[in-house]
């Protein structure tokens, strides 16, 4: 049996993907890589064909013009034969004490019928141009060691959410749940993170620094140059993520899971503000695009709407005048870049 599905999008990937792809090999011969040459135009799809070659029971090549992010990820959930689910981005890898914790775990549930809905790890920020590594735990959030369910998860609290680099998700459920992330878009793994959670029933979080976030290429998403230029990519995914359940459907999950998944939209929502604030250019036209985002929600989901603006985080900034959110998520993006070291 095919315990895990690691799908791996590429996209001009050549310098720096074999580190990935090796560090998933380590994790023996009960796994399937999928590797997504998301239209390349340098070796990457030489590389992907040459790791198929050589490992054909394991790795799977996949070339297919380019979609981003996004259709990088639908295309290895589409040929994913493993019982769980994870994207692992080609500039990022996994470490392998951790990875081998998690098959023997995987192994010894499944061997014994109890393999939860998801597993969760740790994941760090490694920006090895500055030495600096910070790793998110979630040990005030969950029991560790032990299957449990949402009764049990304590409150997130601050901007400490669920990671799509966290989340090792079973793929009937993934599949279940309609996701399908919408292509030429970055920030999808904010869906990936969000659509599934009413169908996860339960969980086992082992406390291990599994995924290594590369942090310092300047095209990376998360640079604040690309913060400024791509906010309306970070409108467009917070409009799924608002079309992806209605306040009301949020209100009949239980209670836990309900409050999770409030606090989850009310960061994302906070970070759109700082994605459409910041930056000085343009700046009616950026007005006018938060301005159709909040009346394009009140028309729909009233109830939403009531929330997001009065009693969630996102209500401290959203009655403010447009310059005053602009200074105020300069701020927090600063103070953000400071604490995890992704500026």
């Amino acid at each position: 049996m095919t315990l895990i599905t690691f799908a791996v999008p590429c996209f001009n990937s050549a310098a720096y993907m074999c580190r990935c792809i090796d560090s998933l090999l380590a994790a023996g011969d009960r796994i399937q890589i999928v590797i997504v040459d998301d239209g390349s135009t340098d070796d990457t799809g030489r590389i992907a064909d040459d790791y198929a070659s050589r490992y054909p029971e394991t790795v799977e090549a996949v070339h297919q013009e380019n979609g981003g992010h996004g259709a990088g990820v639908n295309a290895g959930l589409s040929r994913a034969r493993g019982k769980y689910f994870k994207v692992v981005d080609s500039d990022d890898r996994l470490e392998t004490g951790a990875l081998t914790r998690l098959m023997l775990r995987i192994e010894e549930d499944t061997a014994s019928g109890t393999e939860p809905d998801m597993y969760l790890t740790n994941f760090v920020y490694d920006k090895p141009s500055a030495g600096t590594r910070f790793s998110r735990r979630y040990v005030e959030n969950f029991p560790t060691g032990r299957i449990f369910g949402w009764e049990e998860v304590k409150p997130f609290r601050f901007s400490n959410v669920l990671l799509m680099h966290s989340m090792v998700v079973r793929t009937d459920i993934l599949r279940a749940s309609g996701l399908h992330l919408p292509e030429h878009c970055f920030y999808v793994d904010n869906i990936f993170a969000y659509r599934p959670l009413p169908l996860i029933k339960t969980m086992y979080y082992l406390d291990v620094d599994l995924y290594l976030y590369f942090i310092g290429r300047e095209d990376q998403s998360v640079t604040r140059a690309n913060i400024v230029k791509r906010y309306r990519q970070q409108l467009r995914v917070m409009d799924e993520l608002l079309r992806a359940y209605t306040y009301e459907e949020l209100r009949r999950q239980p209670k836990a899971l309900r409050r999770y998944m409030e606090h989850d939209i009310s960061v994302l929502l906070c970070l759109t503000i700082m994605f459409t604030t910041n930056g000085e250019e343009d700046i009616p036209e950026r007005r006018a695009a938060l301005k159709a985002m909040w009346a394009d929600l009140r028309a729909r989901d009233k109830e939403m709407y009531r929330y997001l603006r009065h009693r969630s985080y996102a209500a401290l900034i959203a009655w403010m005048p447009f310059s005053w959110q602009r200074f105020f998520t300069d701020l927090g993006y600063r103070y953000f870049s400071r604490h995890i070291n992704c500026s």
